[in-house]
């Protein structure tokens, strides 16, 4: 076994996390899968320490959080966040539905029109049967998060010293919701083909309502917070953007962010995957070997997801993110319309692959979604048995590092350098975004637009390693140095 020992001793993590799906939102965009969601190269330490916005909260007391970005950064991505990302999912969703999927029709529109009078002829207004449909959704997920039987689970230790509780039920929350919402059709009690016939409206009320739900989050860690890992910057602005509590909770049970982002955002994206292929079912009379292909790899990542469910509540998402317009706001609408959109171009382009080519990407697929999985399945054995495991048949090569916490104390993080963690930083974000491809591209390639999502994630998990290694660097200093000259590419082994 390699082992580089520094100052400390060996520690074992309170949980040990996967990579999310549901990625955290950059400057222009909100999050996960998100899909995915959060991924950190804080995950792959033995502790995680908190992130700016959550390391500071204290009893009303305290110092002030400090945030992510300055105030600068943080203003100005507030505002493209609240102008263009709205708009940007309508466009979407009208393109892919109503313009044929081409973007040149769209701006064809716009121009003709003017952008302000070409966006309110295009936007549609939430109608009854849109709300209707979202809070019959919402509130089943709601009570299956609450009454289905699940192992307890605790979180990794906040900054104030409190350990989140936690019912693991996501995996049977799923099975239960994806059966209901098929035996529904099957049963003739509710035609999904509504769903898709809505979206536009579901969108569109999405987004409203969302922003209402981020002034409830703000009020609410005024008014009434969940725990002491909450608080105030001072700024009206920055605490809606960035949230008031970690660990917002409605009750003693009912986690809000566990919702927002696993059983609304998360479960949407099977839901609409599903509501797509049974929407040219009906069109067509038979649905094409693509949406099979794009809908079995979705499928087969979100179950990834919610096997993996509690190791995400480990995760920056969860256990350092507050719950603020930031990362709630993207869960519940960008999630559900960006993460779905190959699908929703698919509908009304279904594509004949042929078997050859059909089984081809879904095993290309599938083998990427593995290799995500083993990544994480990887590092979780190396945790639980603190290094004494075997990492692709040998000893696992290992950094022991010792860091301080906010308290001042001494503790120390194990460092995996070898297998999947020893070809780079942050290796899982490769398999990450070939997944994302290979459900994308059945579409093959008559229009960009269903491409957006792939590019949207590359750059947005590229931004992140980087912005992980910073927070690395600061936090564990030379040793962090010393674990880049043993591991020295950050995402794509010997290339960057």
């Amino acid at each position: 076994m390699n082992i580089i020992h520094y100052n400390g001793k060996n520690v074992k993590t309170p949980c040990s996390p996967p990579s999310s799906p549901i990625p955290t939102p950059i400057s222009l965009s909100p999050p996960a899968p998100a899909h995915t969601a959060a991924r950190d190269r804080e995950e792959a330490m033995a502790k995680a320490k908190p992130s700016s916005s959550a390391a500071a909260a204290k009893p009303a007391a305290a110092a002030a959080p400090a945030t992510v970005h300055s105030a600068l950064v943080t203003y100005s991505s507030m505002l493209a966040l609240l102008s263009l990302c709205p708009p940007f999912v309508i466009l979407l969703w009208y393109t892919m539905v109503h313009a044929d999927g081409s973007v040149l029709k769209t701006y064809e529109h716009l121009r003709e029109h003017g952008l302000v009078e070409g966006l309110k002829a295009i936007w549609p207004m939430p109608t009854v049967v849109a709300w209707k449909i979202i809070f019959g959704f919402g509130l089943f997920e709601a009570v299956l998060q609450l009454l289905l039987p699940g192992k307890r689970f605790e979180g990794p230790i906040s900054p104030t010293g409190n350990v989140p509780v936690y019912k693991a039920n996501g995996l049977q929350a799923y099975a239960v919701t994806l059966i209901t919402y098929l035996g529904l059709w099957w049963f003739g009690i509710f035609n999904p083909a509504i769903v898709y016939d809505h979206l536009g409206e579901i969108f569109s009320a999405l987004v409203f309502g969302s922003f209402v739900f981020c002034i409830f989050l703000y009020i609410k860690g005024h008014v009434a917070p969940s725990s002491s890992d909450s608080g105030s910057s001072g700024n009206l602005i920055i605490d809606f953007y960035w949230g008031m509590e970690l660990y917002p909770r409605i009750g003693k049970y009912f986690d809000i962010k566990v919702f927002t982002n696993c059983r609304f955002g998360m479960m949407s994206w099977a839901v609409l995957a599903v509501t797509y292929c049974i929407k040219q079912y009906e069109m067509n009379g038979r649905v094409a070997d693509s949406m099979l292909v794009n809908t079995a790899l979705m499928l087969i990542y979100i179950t990834k997801f919610f096997w993996w469910e509690s190791g995400y509540w480990c995760t920056m998402d969860i256990a350092h993110d507050r719950a603020g317009f930031y990362i709630c706001w993207g869960c519940l609408v960008w999630v559900p319309s960006i993460y779905t959109s190959p699908g929703m171009y698919l509908v009304n382009h279904p594509v004949n692959l042929g078997p050859q080519l059909a089984l081809s990407i879904l095993l290309a697929g599938i083998l990427c979604i593995y290799i995500n999985y083993d990544c994480d399945r990887q590092r979780q054995e190396f945790r639980r048995t603190n290094g004494k495991c075997s990492v692709w048949g040998k000893a696992p090569s290992k950094i022991v590092a010792s860091y301080q916490t906010t308290k001042g104390e001494t503790k120390t993080s194990l460092l995996l350098t070898s297998g999947w963690w020893g070809l780079s930083r942050h290796f899982h974000y490769v398999p990450e975004i070939l997944s994302a491809f290979f459900w994308t591209v059945p579409a093959l390639f008559s229009h960009f637009l269903p491409y957006f999502y792939v590019i949207f994630l590359t750059i947005l998990l590229f931004d992140r390693a980087k912005r992980d290694d910073d927070r690395c660097s600061s936090k564990y200093g030379k040793f962090w140095k010393m674990y880049c000259n043993k591991v020295p590419y950050r995402v794509i082994p010997g290339i960057y």
